[in-house]
């Protein structure tokens, strides 16, 4: 008799534990629009393609703030090296964004749960609040340019009453989850084209204020290498870690059969786009045009045109920066205070944190915000890769699984929270000037390289110990990534 009680617990327990594997945001009292921002997502509705996600990814792709970059270091450093640093940011951004792919389409798991083993599930919870702090910050910067190209066009319009419109717009726009982004992204996308195809014809027929070719321009006493190459690679290494480690929050939905093409397009697709396309083209604009702010030379270009051209680019970044924020967020309360209102409440807070920054004038600091941002997620993204690909493929230290449950796991574990810390501080201090010229200008090349050596050095000196307090016994042996 109690044989049979005990194999009906275990039924009951089982049962139990699929339940909870297939209905995570219903077990923490989110919503049901199908986020999974606590838990793995099932492979039953991982349903989406490869292509709806490198499309939802377009968002960041075009945004508007890489034809920015594109332009001024062009000016600045010449078009030369602006184009040297493109190439390598496609090339690293790239590889490191396919493997991060890979392992969330994978697992069904975005970067934040990702790290939840290998920092703890409190440790964690730094990476989600750096994350979802840079989101914020770089919706913030995204609706500055489109503030002032509304402002420029529109001068009678306060420029508070702009922020708080264009930083409310994007709160409705993410209400509905990831469904919504993909329905948002494909409609705008083909007017994107249209504007964007638009700019270019109208920039060829005006006369170049450059003579010669534009990828020759070089300003006066700089050369190609040397200190100006290495600052251009410094400005791209502010973004890289960032395009990398966004796709995870949409590629966690990929279709197991997609999953091989699927981590190669959209590692890479939104990099070439990002970098080579967009930042290309404001190399160009911005030596044509002898303008480094595309909030001013797109509505000189367009009028009334460049105004919704840069309306509609800034709504697709912005949109996809407050739902990775809303993500983070959530994981971050959740781990740290037990607080889980749903994504939506986090959609709120995110963007009026952007307005508030925007009103307080948050453009100003872009460079330091952006050094910061550079080296600690470069060396989030080496920690992860590393530990994936060295400590738990080919060292097999640590589960060959994926976990994120409290219950199964340490608060801390120094393989992660080390790694990250130590690099992101010397990092920054470097960045800042103080190791030298070189270190400045490769300060998160720099990072990432320190945060994998010392991935493995902890790994192997803790022997794994700190990954898991409890095995999981029911994760599918599919969503294993050793």
């Amino acid at each position: 008799m109690r044989s049979d009680i005990t194999a009906d617990q275990h039924v009951r327990e089982r049962d139990l534990r699929e339940k909870n594997l297939r209905e995570p945001s219903l077990r923490h009292g989110e919503e049901t629009t199908g986020d999974y921002s606590f838990d793995r997502v099932p492979r039953e509705e991982r349903k989406m393609g490869w292509l709806s996600i490198t499309n939802i990814t377009f968002g960041i792709a075009t945004a508007i703030f890489y034809f920015q970059m594109g332009s001024v270091m062009a000016l600045q450093f010449g078009a030369a090296n602006a184009i040297i640093s493109a190439t390598y940011a496609i090339i690293v951004a790239g590889l490191l964004g396919s493997f991060i792919v890979y392992l969330s389409a994978k697992s069904g798991m975005n970067v934040n749960l990702l790290s939840r083993g290998g920092f703890g599930y409190i440790g964690a919870s730094l990476t989600s609040l750096i994350y979802a702090s840079n989101f914020i910050m770089y919706c913030a910067f995204e609706g500055m340019i489109l503030v002032t190209a509304v402002h420029a066009y529109f001068p009678a319009i306060p420029m508070w009453l702009l922020i708080v419109v264009f930083g409310s717009v994007v709160i409705p726009l993410n209400w509905f989850g990831i469904k919504q982004l993909d329905k948002l992204q494909k409609w705008s996308l083909p007017l994107f084209a249209v504007f964007l195809i638009t700019a270019i014809v109208l920039t060829f027929n005006r006369t170049s204020l450059y003579d010669g070719s534009f990828w020759t321009y070089m300003p006066e006493g700089v050369q190609i290498g040397g200190t100006a190459l290495l600052l251009c690679i410094g400005m791209q290494h502010g973004i890289m870690g960032l395009t990398a480690l966004i796709a995870s929050d949409y590629a966690r939905f990929l279709k197991p059969k997609d999953l091989k093409i699927g981590s190669i397009a959209i590692g890479f697709i939104p990099q070439i786009f990002c970098f080579g396309v967009m930042g290309g083209l404001g190399i160009w604009f911005g030596v044509t045009l002898g303008e480094s702010n595309p909030g001013v030379y797109i509505v000189v270009l367009l009028g009334l045109g460049g105004v919704l051209f840069t309306l509609l680019t800034q709504i697709r970044i912005n949109v996809t920066n407050i739902y990775s924020s809303s993500l983070s967020l959530s994981s971050f309360f959740e781990n740290v205070f037990g607080f889980t209102p749903g994504r939506r409440f986090w959609v709120v807070v995110g963007g009026v944190t952007a307005m508030i920054l925007m009103l307080g004038g948050i453009i100003d600091h872009l460079d330091t915000a952006m050094t910061f941002q550079g080296v600690a997620l470069m060396s989030w993204a080496a920690v992860l890769v590393t530990d994936a690909l060295v400590l738990k493929k080919w060292l097999k230290i640590g589960p060959r699984y994926y976990e994120s449950r409290q219950e199964n796991l340490y608060k801390w574990n120094p393989v992660g929270v080390v790694s990250l810390i130590v690099p992101t501080v010397l990092g920054t201090i470097a960045a800042l000037g103080y190791m030298g010229t070189f270190l400045q200008s490769t300060a998160a090349f720099f990072a990432a390289l320190l945060a994998a050596i010392l991935t493995i050095v902890l790994g192997i000196t803790t022997k794994g110990r700190y990954y898991m307090k409890k095995e999981a016994n029911d994760i599918p042996k599919e969503d294993w990534i050793a």
